[in-house]
């Protein structure tokens, strides 16, 4: 079942809303996180290089009674409006299956490889 839980969808929407404190509250909490976990380094753009824009995007999540418990706000990239070849060339992304790491532990346990 959806329901809409009037979350805003701009900045601005969260800024004029009647739960905005709790909203600026939310994106404090956000980029404190991406803060503390080193998410980019602030550097001066190159000329001639375009930047990537970025928006928030709001979620309120609910407790098992339907009531709002938690205000979330993400700072997500606008990696949309990249062009491939222009912006980018290529991507990364380090993931790894668990599958790999059962296999890569059952082969050291059965040559009894020491696991630092």
């Amino acid at each position: 079942m959806l329901i809409d839980h009037n979350e805003p969808t701009t900045y601005q929407e969260a800024m004029e809303s009647p739960e905005s404190a709790k909203w600026l509250e939310a994106m404090k909490a956000e980029m404190q996180s991406m803060y503390n976990n080193q998410v980019w380094t602030l550097i001066d753009p190159s000329d001639g290089l375009k930047t990537i824009g970025c928006k928030w995007v709001f979620k309120k999540k609910l407790d098992m009674d339907g009531n709002v418990h938690t205000y979330k706000a993400r700072l997500v990239a606008k990696g949309y409006r990249q062009v491939h070849g222009i912006d980018y060339d290529e991507t990364f992304s380090p993931v790894v299956m668990i599958k790999s790491i059962r296999i890569l532990i059952a082969i050291a346990a059965y040559y009894d490889y020491e696991i630092w």
